[in-house]
Order: structure tokens, then C-alpha cells, then sequence
């Protein structure tokens, strides 16, 4: 059985899938990869059950052939306020030449292409002598503690070791071809807290003012670079989101002030390694209190045969070379790089988690056909 990806994406899109819920979307999914030959599981991880899918068809790996992963999400941000929406975010209109709606970018369209790519293969080539899975999650846009990660472990446990995995996240800033990445900055969030002695603003000798030492904190963080970038990556960065000092009072000097900040680090840093030399920042100035969250690490898969085998497939669809970066923000290639090489393509990104978020048509058909591309070069098969 062929998938239309146009179909499937806008199928995919009527289904109000905002992180955790799933309202149905993995059930339209498994439905067409069943319908392709695919042995389909559902998972449910977590004490509130995030939905998970894992297809897979063909030989049993190792010796038989190599294991292909494709990567995707079902899950998408909220809409935002409907009545600033052209259209029902969750109608699946196309509307001229355009699907419109949340997911349609990030990254349901950019699922439906994967099944429907994938299908395709089978279709035309039979079962791969390896095994060509796909790995979808509803875990993406929120915690993304019981999808990705959890259902790799699943997988792992079933005896399935990946070669590489293919993660169809939307990569391309202007037009369908231009970019795709092999590596992302990690993420890091701090929150601070400078503590001094409360007081009346007219007895400066009997407080110390933590607002005061909440400046020299964050200067100390952010007052030099962290460093000057490597080769696949730019400078690292730190934004300071936000400080308050809870005070609602003209006249009394704060005791204790807070500040959250967020680092996008490159892979000259882990995350301990940067929380150490953030602490010795903090420690020139001294009176603060640092507690972390790394929520991912950076990541990289050198240029090589994969994402050549990528850039490939798409120059002969597009006639566009993508550019290999790793810009932009985390994803769920993270969970996938310890284990295997990755590469990351797919939609223009232009619009994802925006109103009015939207993608060509044409481009979603074209994006099917890159991913056969791919994955018939994968195995052997294309040219």
C-alpha cells in the first residue's frame, strides 16, 4: 500500500496533539504503516503515558544488513490565540498551495513524508536485507524525558542496534534543500540567587543589596565570551531571561534577588565541564546560590558518507546541495547521536511554532522524494 504524504500530513494535523496528548495522531500513523507491511508497536512511558511508536520491517540487523532509523514527532506547541489564526489550526486546510496548521512544519508533514517515503521503498523494493524503522514520539516539544530517549532504550532492550538514523526535524531556512544539520549546540539553564541582608534603603550600612550583587553576577557570567567557537559551531552563548527581585517597595533593599540563564553551548564544553567554570565566575563575586538543569548536551556527526549520501539524494531531487550546519535549537537527534551517526532534514522552517504555521504542498510531496532518495541509497539500491 502507497501513503500520500499530502493526506497524511493533513490527517495529522486535525489531530489537536498538543505535548502530552496525542488525540489520536499515532493511531492515523501505525493505521498507514500497518497498511505498508510494517510491524507497528505503541509505547506508553512515564506516570502520565506519553505515546510512542516504533515501526520496523525487514531482516533482523547485524549480518543481514545495516539498521536505518527514521526520526520524527507527532506531538506540537500550543496554537496560541485562535483568533489570530488565518484558519482553524487544526483543520488541515489547504488553502493556496499551502497546508496550514500547528504541526504542519514541525514536524507532522515531515512524518507523513518519512511513512510515506518509506512505504514507497517497500513498495518498489520489497522488505531492505536490513531494517528500516521508524521512531516516532509524542515527547518532542515538552519534557522529552519519556519519548526518544525511553523508546531507543525500548529498542535497544528488543535487541535492535541502530547504523544510523535520518531525523526528519525541518532544516532549511529559505527553500527545500538548502540546509540539513549533523550536530546541535547543547542547551544549559541556570538559576541563580543572590542573597544579601534586607533593609531600609535610608540605612545603607545595615543591608547588602542582593540586586546590587545580582549585577555583579551576571556580568561576571556574561561579561567575556565563553569562547570563540570550533569548527562546525559558532561561540557559545549565555542570555540572562530573566531577574526579579520579588520587591514591590520604593523603600527596602531586596535580601535575596533571582535570575534564570540559559547557555547554548558548543562541543567544547559537557555540561559539568561548564558548570564548573561558571561557578569559578561566580565565585570572583561570591553570595549566590546555582542550581542547573542541563537539558541537552552538544552534539556532532562529522561530515562523512551519511550526510554525503544526503546531500545526494537531495541535489538529485532539488537541484539544491544542502549546506551541513547545526544551528537552531535542540532535538530529538540528540538521543540518537551516542548510538549511531545522525543527519538531520527536512521542511523550511520559516514558520514552525508561529501563527499561521504553514508549508507547500509541493514541498511535502518533493521532501517524500528525497527521503526514497535517501534511503534507497542507504541500501543499496539507488544510484
Amino acid at each position: 500500500m502507497t501513503i500520500d504524504p499530502v493526506a497524511l500530513a493533513q490527517d495529522l494535523v486535525r489531530r489537536r496533539s498538543v505535548t502530552p496528548v496525542d488525540d489520536g495522531a499515532q493511531d492515523v500513523l501505525a493505521d498507514a504503516l500497518v497498511g505498508a507491511g510494517f510491524a507497528v508497536e505503541r509505547l506508553a512511558f512515564g506516570d502520565a503515558p506519553v505515546h510512542n511508536l516504533f515501526a520496523t520491517i525487514g531482516g533482523a540487523g547485524g549480518g543481514d544488513g545495516p539498521h536505518l532509523a527514521l526520526s520524527g514527532h507527532t506531538d506540537v506547541v500550543p496554537p496560541g490565540p485562535l483568533d489570530a489564526w488565518t484558519v482553524d489550526p487544526f483543520a488541515g486546510e489547504v488553502r493556496d498551495g499551502m497546508l496550514w496548521g500547528r504541526g504542519a512544519s514541525d514536524m507532522k508533514s515531515g512524518v507523513a513524508a518519512l511513512a510515506a517515503a518509506a512505504a514507497r521503498f517497500v513498495g518498489r523494493h520489497g522488505p531492505p536485507k536490513g531494517r528500516l524503522s521508524l521512531l516516532v514520539t509524542g515527547d518532542e516539544e515538552g519534557p522529552s524525558v519519556d519519548g526518544s530517549a525511553r523508546l531507543i532504550d525500548w529498542a535497544h532492550g528488543q535487541g535492535h542496534r541502530f547504523d544510523a538514523c535520518l531525523v526528519g526535524e525541518p532544516t532549511c531556512p529559505e527553500r527545500l534543500g538548502d540546509a540539513a544539520k549533523i550536530g546541535r549546540r547543547g542547551s544549559f539553564t541556570g538559576h541563580l540567587t543572590a542573597n544579601g541582608v534586607q533593609g531600609h534603603v535610608a540605612y545603607p550600612a545595615l543591608v547588602d543589596n542582593a540586586a546590587h550583587r545580582m549585577a555583579r553576577l551576571v556580568n561576571a557570567l556574561s561579561g567575556e565570551p565563553l569562547d570563540g567557537g570550533t569548527d562546525h559551531f559558532g561561540p557559545s552563548t549565555l542570555q540572562v531571561t530573566t531577574i526579579d527581585t520579588g520587591n514591590p517597595t520604593h523603600n527596602l533593599v531586596p535580601g535575596r534577588v533571582r535570575a534564570t540563564f540559559n547557555v547554548r553551548f558548543n562541543d567544547l564544553w559537557t555540561p559539568a565541564s561548564l558548570e564548573a567554570h561558571l561557578r569559578e565566575r561566580l565565585d570572583r563575586v561570591g553570595g549566590y546560590d546555582l542550581v542547573t538543569h542541563d537539558s541537552a548536551p552538544a552534539f556532532l556527526t562529522e561530515p562523512g558518507p551519511l550526510s554525503a549520501m544526503l546531500q545526494d539524494a537531495a541535489e538529485a531531487v532539488t537541484g539544491l546541495r544542502p549546506a551541513l550546519n547545526t544551528t537552531g535549537g535542540t532535538s530529538d537527534a540528540r538521543f540518537f547521536a551516542p548510538h549511531c551517526p545522525i543527519v538531520e532534514f527536512g521542511l523550511v522552517n520559516a514558520t514552525i511554532h508561529q501563527v499561521d504555521e504553514r508549508v507547500a504542498v509541493a514541498d511535502i510531496a518533493t521532501l517524500a522524494g528525497v527521503y526514497l532518495a535517501f534511503i534507497e541509497r542507504f541500501f543499496g539500491q539507488g544510484s
